[in-house]
């Protein structure tokens, strides 16, 4: 094989094909040139992932692979670029014993295609899931914790601590232990007995008649008593 005529066929249609993005760096002692590959729609918005493919033609090229370099990579940031490159050395693999550049730009181009399609869905899958977390958590606000019997008691617990409901009850109880005068009284029978006892028992009570006058020696008028009635006298006298 004539690897000189090869490689410089292969040049000479990779610029026609490649027209003003192809530059050729080197032409001694063998063909050095990068290509610019770039995913769908990079160069209308700017979004997406692009490189350049340098190739260098070794002494035998096409039987042996040429060396490839990855350079000036955009948006790179979460993309390891050695798996690209891993991915043109299998494709090229399979091309050894004819000219390849062609093919090795297409399957780097088609590989930053799909490795962009697959970054966007992540970054979709992302956003969905941080959206459904944002709309669980502020539905979990507004529905608040589930109740259970436990969950009530050990609320009602703690609750009534705080205010202090459990003290209160405990002075409340003090307090109802201590009766009043008349609750005693409603309570202790036995003073209803004595005050009966002291009703019956008449003889029992003990009269002082010093303690009174003689009626006779009281100056008494019949003007004082309440039901006397002038012309009228008590005694039967004309």
């Amino acid at each position: 094989m004539d690897y000189h005529y090869e490689q410089t066929s292969e040049v000479e249609a990779l610029d026609s094909i490649y027209y003003g993005d192809m530059k050729i760096l080197e032409t001694e002692p063998y063909h050095k040139f990068s290509i610019p590959i770039m995913s769908e729609g990079y160069e209308d918005g700017g979004e997406g992932l692009s490189c350049q493919l340098t190739f260098t033609y070794t002494a035998k090229y096409p039987d042996e692979l040429p060396i490839v370099e990855i350079e000036n990579e955009e948006n790179f940031d979460d993309v390891d670029k050695n798996q690209l490159l891993e991915y043109l050395m299998e494709q090229g693999k399979e091309n050894i014993g004819m000219v390849m550049v062609f093919t090795l730009v297409s399957a780097g181009q088609e590989w930053l295609n799909e490795k962009w399609d697959s970054m966007k869905r992540e970054k979709e899958e992302r956003v969905l899931a941080k959206l459904r977390a944002d709309e669980e958590a502020e539905q979990k606000r507004f529905e608040g914790t589930r109740v259970t019997v436990e969950s009530f008691l050990a609320w009602r617990k703690q609750f009534e601590n705080d205010m202090g409901i459990p003290a209160k009850r405990e002075r409340e109880g003090k307090d109802k232990n201590k009766l009043t005068g008349k609750e005693l009284f409603l309570r202790d029978t036995t003073l209803n007995e004595s005050d009966l006892k002291f009703l019956d028992d008449g003889d029992a009570v003990k009269v002082d008649e010093s303690l009174f006058q003689d009626l006779d020696d009281l100056d008494l008028s019949d003007e004082d008593d309440e039901d006397y009635v002038p012309g009228q006298s008590g005694s039967e006298s004309d």
